[in-house]
């Protein structure tokens, strides 16, 4: 344990979640006083509905939104119904597609579902609050705001910011619409700390520029400390960031992506990674992360089991992990074709090509990838390796009433036949 008086710093900095923070001692006195106290400290994590579910990538300031909620703090999820309208420069070359009201009214119920599957929501006292900037922005006026707010920002300050800063280094163009959105995100800071006395945003460590604009726009304008707290961009053994999976996100929400294919996800990380996403993943005990991690050889697959069931547990529910489970000990282990397994119905196969069957069941995008990857042997039916890129399906393959596709080792799938 670190020497913070706060139990949710030394939670942070035990689990690995600690990359930056405004004022470490001053946040660590806030939250101590409010632990102390029994009156939650209140924190913010914003999201831009860009889209209709967040993914693992941006599980690790929920699972610190989490832990905060869990040391008897209060949360406040931040939609950005106005900034999605702008969109946030941060890591982007170009300006965002501009959303639909519609669209982003579907994407603010998606973000919904995400940040309940990791907090709790309600009326009690450190119960999570949904708010969207869009109910204090869509009636701001324009003069107002840049006579109001404008005034406390120095452009040449703002140059200075790596969301400005690393664009320009690029030569890429930047609109003056993408300029404004650290001011409006600074606003929304200071918006919910008049409305609900929140003293701390949370979030990844690209959004550091936008946190600092609006702790400096608290101390200039309202002369109050407000807090910024990162952590760092979580990446694996090869320096990619986390949350991607053969080029498609790791969709939190199950409309997006099936409880399996999430349960896979963790059970494939890399033997280095184990201890890391335990840590920021689950919720498991820091003694018994250490056991865990401890583990050589083939017993570091025992790890990656408990990893996998622990991660889908917290977000899809403790049945769905089991079942996800289940599934993988039949397709692994004992070579049973399990029941949680990608798939397709039909009512006859006779006819259908093998390159055509790739295709729709999703694992390949065409059959020119289908060709390649017989030819590499990577595609078995029946857990027979494809010789034959114009082999025919017929009834001669279907077992129990169904067929079994494979693209390597860890992608199964069946076509059901009724």
């Amino acid at each position: 344990m670190s020497n913070f008086k706060s139990q949710f710093l030394n939670i942070m900095v035990e689990r690995g979640f600690y990359n930056q923070c405004t004022n470490e001692n001053g946040f660590d006195a806030y939250l101590y006083e409010c632990e102390k106290s029994g009156k939650p400290a209140v924190g913010y994590l914003g999201s831009d509905p860009t889209g209709d579910s967040l993914h693992v990538g941006h599980i690790v300031p929920l699972m610190m939104m989490r832990w905060f909620q869990k040391c008897g703090h209060k949360p406040l999820t931040l939609v950005g119904g106005a900034t999605a309208r702008i969109g946030d420069p941060s890591g982007k070359d170009k300006l965002r597609p501009f959303l639909s009201d519609e669209t982003l009214a579907e994407n603010i119920k998606g973000l919904k579902k995400s940040f309940s599957k990791f907090l709790k929501f309600g009326d009690g006292k450190n119960d999570a609050v949904m708010v969207d900037n869009w109910d204090w922005f869509k009636d701001i006026n324009y003069l107002a705001f840049l006579r109001d707010i404008g005034t406390y920002y120095s452009v040449n300050r703002m140059l200075t910011m790596d969301s400005v800063k690393s664009r320009l280094d690029r030569e890429q163009p930047m609109s003056f619409l993408e300029f404004n959105y650290m001011l409006l995100q600074g606003y929304d800071f200071c918006e919910l700390f008049q409305k609900y006395g929140c003293r701390a945003q949370i979030a990844g460590s690209d959004q550091w520029g936008n946190i600092t604009s609006g702790t400096e726009l608290g101390r200039r304008k309202y002369d109050v400390e407000l807090f910024g707290f990162t952590s760092p961009i979580i990446t694996d053994a090869s320096g990619k960031k986390m949350g991607k999976s053969e080029g498609n996100a790791v969709w939190i929400n199950d409309e997006k992506l099936s409880s399996y294919d999430y349960y896979q996800y963790f059970r494939n990380i890399g033997d280095t990674e184990v201890g890391k996403c335990l840590r920021i993943y689950t919720d498991l005990p820091i003694d018994e992360i250490e056991r865990l991690e401890s583990l050589k050889d083939q017993e570091i697959n025992e790890a990656k089991k408990i990893l996998a069931f622990e991660a889908t547990k917290i977000c899809r529910g403790e049945a769905e992990a089991k079942a996800a489970q289940e599934t993988a000990v039949k397709t692994f282990e004992q070579g049973i074709a399990g029941g949680e397994l990608p798939s397709i119905e039909l009512n006859s196969v006779n006819g259908l090509g093998v390159l055509d069957a790739f295709l729709q069941i999703g694992f390949v995008q065409s059959k020119g990838e289908a060709r390649r990857l017989i030819k590499q042997g990577g595609l078995k039916l029946n857990d027979s390796t494809i010789t034959d890129e114009n082999y025919i399906l017929s009834a001669l393959d279907i077992k129990d009433g169904q067929i079994k596709l494979s693209q390597g080792k860890k992608k199964h799938g069946l076509i059901k036949v009724a």
